[in-house]
């Protein structure tokens, strides 16, 4: 990532000075007038986006165009295919727009560009907006924010056009989701929430699943997690599903911006699984929370439903079994859950949880703070199961499972948002790494009030309930010195005074309710 330093730029809560991103939302959302959210997040996005692939495909045609000599030719399609790059068509090229930004028609000119690109390449069928001709889009503002688009900072190096334009369009999306509140939530899992399950799994090589996949967020941390830990992109394999239409086009287009190569499908994950035959070693997931309308009364003798028929009326273990369903046996899954999944005992619940408990599956258990995401202010936690827990990889941690209470994590980024910070992230996923026993971990500890590796016979005892908060206990208090009946005496000293204080105001509240006519 590019960072910035000019020290009398805002910070966010990780530290990261917020540089051109935050100035191109200000200037961006300045020309949205009356536009919905939803629907400019599509223009700004659908640009930023061509802005990408054309930048990316110049550096390829200069690159070329220097090879002239040696047979290369910086017109040929298949040059650009072989490199993983879009072939862009003249027509679609950014500095085409750009040039034309000032014209009535520029909405015409990027719908015919954005249908060329499609047209050229099958993988993006279906997926880039094409509504810019539309008479309620204002031309002139169209122009401006290509003209804003244009400006974004970029070297001439493809990778370093896909970094910087990638850095853009996760930041945009973030301002989305947090702009169109609830609704816009939906599709987007904030990135820190994200890194907590991505940091905890590890995903270096195999299979990696999420059937509820959103704008694709899950797959493009695990791409930034194994670049950060100097792995190697192509020994992952990205499978997933979505079933809003809009939001699947949305991931479509944020994995291609990173170049990420992903089988991603449209539909009903529950209904229509496309990805029947698959066995993932790791799954990420971020399904919607308490979902009544999944029409579970039509699966009720679903296969998928090993440790019983999730209820009708709420979806939270429809969606634990299916990861369950497509996990390796040497899978393991982590995955966002709304608190009652811990604890509720409603319409069969409880049974379910039970036996997946037994069943010997729940790795570690972690609550979460509230106020992480748009969508909702509850708290939610953390699962992870395992499928084998002998794993040769770490230690055998048959009958045992962690416990992890964060709710006090976090750092408030503004009076309804709150945020995990790097240190935040790292301690987790340190606590966790530490207990399983990875390589190089350290050796793990509880610690009062945080974190707990309990025994099966201790989670019998709270009837198969996973709160943390049964299991870590209270946090410790600081002895201040002060002995005890000391203590007692000034306290009792105190409240007498506070008393007294009451006392007098209550009688000065009565005098003046008799004097206005209203005493007794």
């Amino acid at each position: 990532m590019i960072k910035t330093k000019q020290p009398t730029q805002k910070k966010d809560v990780n530290g990261s000075v917020l540089a051109f991103e935050a100035k191109l939302w200000q200037a961006a959302d300045a020309l949205r007038n009356n536009m919905d959210a939803a629907e400019y997040k599509h223009v700004v996005l659908g640009l930023i986006f061509i802005k990408y692939i054309s930048d990316a495909f110049e550096a390829k045609h200069a690159e070329l165009s220097a090879q002239r000599k040696k047979g290369a030719d910086p017109e040929d399609p298949d040059e650009y295919r072989a490199a993983n790059i879009f072939w862009v068509p003249k027509e679609a090229r950014w500095s085409h727009l750009k040039a034309n930004a000032p014209q009535p028609t520029i909405g015409k000119l990027v719908d015919d560009a954005m249908s060329a690109i499609e047209r050229d390449n099958p993988s993006l069928k279906g997926v880039l907006p094409k509504d810019y001709g539309r008479p309620g889009l204002d031309k002139q503002r169209l122009g401006q924010i290509i003209n804003l688009v244009s400006d974004i900072a970029l070297g001439s190096a493809a990778d370093r056009a896909r970094d910087t334009l990638g850095r853009v369009y996760e930041y945009f999306l973030a301002r989305f989701a947090s702009a169109e509140g609830k609704s816009g939530g939906q599709f987007y899992t904030p990135s820190h929430v994200v890194r907590v399950l991505v940091e905890m799994l590890a995903p270096y090589k195999g299979r990696v699943y999420d059937p509820c996949c959103g704008s694709g967020g899950m797959f493009v941390s695990s791409e930034k997690f194994i670049e950060a830990h100097a792995g190697k992109i192509g020994d992952i394999s990205i499978y997933g599903q979505e079933s809003n239409y809009t939001t699947w086009r949305l991931a479509k287009m944020n994995l291609a911006i990173r170049g990420i190569d992903a089988q991603i499908a449209h539909g009903d994950t529950f209904h229509n699984d496309k990805h029947p035959d698959l066995k993932a070693d790791f799954v990420l997931a971020n399904p919607p929370f308490n979902d009544g309308d999944w029409r579970g009364e039509l699966l009720k003798d679903d296969k998928r439903w090993v440790y019983g028929a999730p209820p009708a009326g709420n979806a939270n273990f429809a969606w634990v079994q299916h990861f369950l369903h497509h996990l390796a046996p040497g899978g393991v899954a982590g995955f966002v859950l709304a608190n009652g999944s811990m604890s509720s005992n409603q319409s069969g619940e409880g049974e379910i949880r039970k036996k997946i408990i037994e069943a010997d599956l729940v790795d570690c258990m972690v609550a979460l703070p509230g106020q992480l995401f748009y969508s909702t202010p509850i708290p939610v936690c953390l699962w992870f199961l395992a499928r084998d827990r002998k794993n040769h990889k770490f230690r055998d941690r048959r009958g045992e499972t962690l416990f992890i209470d964060a709710r006090k994590m976090g750092t408030m980024t503004d009076r309804v948002h709150r945020e995990l910070t790097d240190t935040d992230v790292q301690k987790l996923s340190g606590i966790y790494h530490a207990w399983r026993g990875d390589k190089g971990a350290g050796k793990y500890k509880d610690i009062l009030g945080f974190c707990k590796s309990a025994n099966l016979d201790e989670i019998r005892k709270h009837g198969h309930v996973l709160t943390p908060g049964r299991y870590v206990g209270a946090e410790a208090v600081e002895d201040d010195g002060e002995p005890f009946k000391e203590k007692m005496k000034r306290l009792t000293v105190t409240l007498r005074q506070q008393q007294t204080e009451a006392a007098n105001l209550d009688a000065a509240i009565a005098a003046n309710l008799k004097e206005l006519g209203y005493g007794g």
